[in-house]
């Protein structure tokens, strides 16, 4: 399994070098295809969110110089980062992939959101031609051990949520929060959900800006809220209580003058701000003032963490039926490899059968229909007698990844097989020579 993984995330890395790292959607596409079309590399994903960067790969041999293409997507050298960086390879890579699907790798275990990041992320590299054959068979499978995750377990059952959390926080700061006004900057899931859990506790305007208008508009609607021009944001700000931001913005769009700004105009009444951006929007400097009260993404780990002993027993029974999923998935990505071997040793067998019987037919003189179904089950026999241990013996060494590779080129060489991978290679350069202007 020539599958590896190069990222960081919450438990690695904080979010000042996760910002680092983050890559905006409208250059996730165009990163996925540099990706692949990377040397050593056949395939690539990429996931970038809040908590985590991961680049998924499956490489030509199994190694490739990760280190270097993110030197090249950056445009710095990650040298410096590599204490934060994490590398998963074959197994471990796989096992890690089931784990993020599974939202056992997540901030708050059970969190249904990053399964849907996962899938989305999944959805752009096949737009871009990125995923295919192994990589599209081990997102896919992904897919299903997160189902069973959740159909088995209790793991995602009253799962403490940064919205939740919000709310907690919130309500330490107001006593309560009836009555309190807030204010989305951003559209997106995230902030909606923090949205619908502050209005159940009593929260009663929202305001929401977007620099797409629309957007705002149409989350604004579900609320009963106000949509925001975003050229009017520092304006209306300080008309909320509870700010959330969570755009994509390259760097902090709340400065500590903007602060001071809105304290006077609120009369030093306080105002919270959760950060669920990476790059951050806010700045961590907002936080030095009175009356201000920042939360980014790693404060938020930091409040839900104790929640995680909660949950621990079904995350255990969670990561036991991973394990048996990486087992069966390693086990049929095996078995595929030997069947190219199979499929040859069946055809070469069968050449073999019928250029015998072209052979000797002369000399048998005209046959009776009984006699050719007897000549044919005969020789059908004998092939399948001479199949049956090569072949039990391939199936039997995918089992033993040690093995495969050896038994596989020992047949091969028995029964004089071309090498699959190899006979592709030789008929597309068979090909390209033959082209109009190919040199020879």
């Amino acid at each position: 399994m020539n599958f590896v993984v190069i990222g960081v995330n919450h438990q690695t890395a904080p979010v000042e070098v996760r910002e680092q790292f983050a890559i905006p959607e409208a250059r996730l596409a165009e990163a996925v295809k540099s990706l692949a079309a990377y040397p050593g590399i056949e395939e690539g994903m990429i996931v970038s969110t809040c908590n985590r960067v991961e680049m998924l790969a499956r490489t030509t041999n199994g190694s490739a110089d990760l280190q270097g293409f993110l030197r090249q997507l950056y445009g710095f050298d990650p040298e410096p980062y590599r204490k934060y960086l994490y590398e998963h390879h074959s197994r471990d890579a796989v096992r890690h992939i089931f784990r993020v699907a599974s939202s056992l790798d997540s901030m708050i275990v059970g969190e249904p959101q990053i399964l849907g990041q996962v899938k989305e992320a999944y959805a752009t590299a096949r737009a871009v031609g990125a995923v295919n054959s192994q990589l599209d068979a081990l997102l896919t499978r992904s897919f299903a051990v997160a189902k069973r995750v959740r159909n088995e377990t209790a793991v995602a059952t009253s799962a403490v949520s940064i919205a939740s959390v919000a709310v907690d926080l919130a309500k330490k700061i107001f006593g309560n929060l009836q009555g309190t006004s807030v204010y989305l900057v951003g559209a997106g899931k995230m902030c909606e959900l923090a949205a619908r859990h502050l209005l159940a506790h009593g929260a009663t305007q929202i305001y929401v800006a977007n620099r797409t208008f629309e957007r705002a508009a149409a989350l604004a609607e579900k609320f009963n809220g106000t949509a925001i021009p975003f050229e009017r944001l520092y304006e209306t700000v300080p008309n909320a209580d509870i700010v959330i931001s969570s755009t994509g913005a390259p760097h902090a769009i709340f400065r500590k003058e903007h602060g001071e700004r809105f304290l006077s105009q609120r009369r030093n009444r306080p105002m919270f701000f959760i950060d669920i951006a990476v790059p951050r929007d806010i700045d961590p400097e907002l936080n030095k003032l009175d009356g201000i009260f920042v939360y980014d993404i790693d404060d938020l780990q930091q409040v839900v963490s104790s929640h995680i002993a909660d949950r621990r027993t079904e995350a255990d029974r969670a990561e036991a039926i991973v394990q048996l999923e990486v087992d069966k998935f390693e086990s049929r990505l095996q078995t595929l490899d030997v069947v190219p071997t199979i499929v040859s040793l069946q055809e070469h067998l069968e050449t073999v059968r019928q250029a015998e019987i072209d052979r000797v037919r002369g000399r048998l003189g005209a046959l009776t229909p009984e006699q050719e179904l007897a000549v044919e089950a005969l020789s059908r026999g004998i092939i399948n007698k001479i199949m049956h241990t090569p072949i039990t013996t391939l199936k039997s060494a995918a089992r033993e990844s040690s093995e495969a590779t050896t038994v596989v080129d020992l047949v091969r060489k028995l029964f004089g097989l071309r090498d699959p991978r190899k006979a592709a290679d030789e008929d597309a350069t068979t090909v390209s020579a033959g082209k109009p202007g190919a040199r020879n």
